[in-house]
């Protein structure tokens, strides 16, 4: 298979994903601009593989779950959401909002864990599975202020202040006010969204490092998250500092996923899990 037949086997998926109903081959073949012939073809393939079904009464096209099984078993293998899910838990019992935990990916952030802590009232609970918007978030913002600034502007500019219905009526718009913000961020130590991301919400999120060394490289960020009227100014202060106290946290036991990746190899071999593993996984 060519890298241009990958590359529009990767566009069918991305295309296909969000969409429960399905999609029919005609559409799909002008949403990509692909000739129709060339979408049947790589629909068949990827139908062959296991990636992609086709509804027997619609004959529309739609994902299965083999990527998302795949994924999981990534994540699984890395380690990374079990290295983080307590201290996520307990940021959600103390803020009693939605929070989030994500990770450096490249020149990007990928969600991949969720906590609720709302008990009552409205709950913000938005999908896991939506692309981060960096410019237009709190956790992107966190992300880009621990950068250089060359650097997070030119990630930023490379994709374009213009991200559609993917974000709220305050979202920046231009590079002054992504640079205002993030220096305001680096003051302050914790990002702020107010209505960026999505109408009607708040997020304040904190970037924490892959150790509790002070120039250890940035791993991923925290976020609390939750509708205005709960997250008025008052309540932004204490949240601020849940959020830090988290991101010390999860410096301390994010090395540790590396141990946890390398526990199933440990255990098929006889040896016996290290005392320093199972204390840190239990604190």
């Amino acid at each position: 298979m060519t890298i241009a037949a990958v590359e529009r086997a990767l566009k069918v998926l991305e295309a296909l994903s969000g969409e429960p109903g399905g999609v029919d081959l005609s559409l799909l073949s002008a949403r990509l601009d692909l000739p129709f012939s060339a979408t049947h073809r790589l629909l068949a393939t990827l139908v062959e593989r296991g990636f992609v079904s086709q509804d027997a009464a619609t004959g529309a096209y739609g994902l299965t779950l083999k990527l998302a099984q795949l994924a999981f078993r990534d994540l699984d293998l890395r380690g990374l959401p079990d290295a983080g899910q307590i201290v996520l838990d307990a940021l959600a019992r103390k803020t009693r909002e939605y929070c989030r935990l994500a990770v450096v990916e490249d020149e990007n952030l990928v969600w991949i864990a969720r906590a609720q802590g709302a008990t009552a009232g409205l709950r913000y609970d938005p999908p896991m599975g939506a692309e981060i918007v960096l410019h237009a978030t709190a956790t992107g913002k966190a992300w880009l202020a621990s950068l250089p600034e060359v650097d997070a502007l030119r990630i930023v500019c490379a994709r374009g202040f213009q991200a559609g219905d993917r974000t709220g009526p305050n979202a920046l718009s231009d590079v002054d006010a992504l640079r205002a913000h993030l220096a305001e961020t680096r003051r302050r130590g914790v990002a702020l969204a107010v209505e960026e991301g999505e109408i009607g919400t708040v997020a304040m999120a904190i970037a924490f490092r892959a150790g509790p060394a002070p120039d250890a490289a940035i791993a991923g960020t925290l976020s609390v998250a939750g509708p205005m009227p709960r997250m008025s100014e008052d309540r932004r202060g204490p949240i601020a500092q849940a959020l830090r106290d988290a991101a010390q946290e999860m410096a301390a036991i994010w090395p540790l996923r590396r141990r946890q990746m390398q526990s199933p190899a440990r255990s098929a071999s006889g040896s016996q899990p290290q005392p320093e593993l199972q204390s840190g996984t239990s604190a």
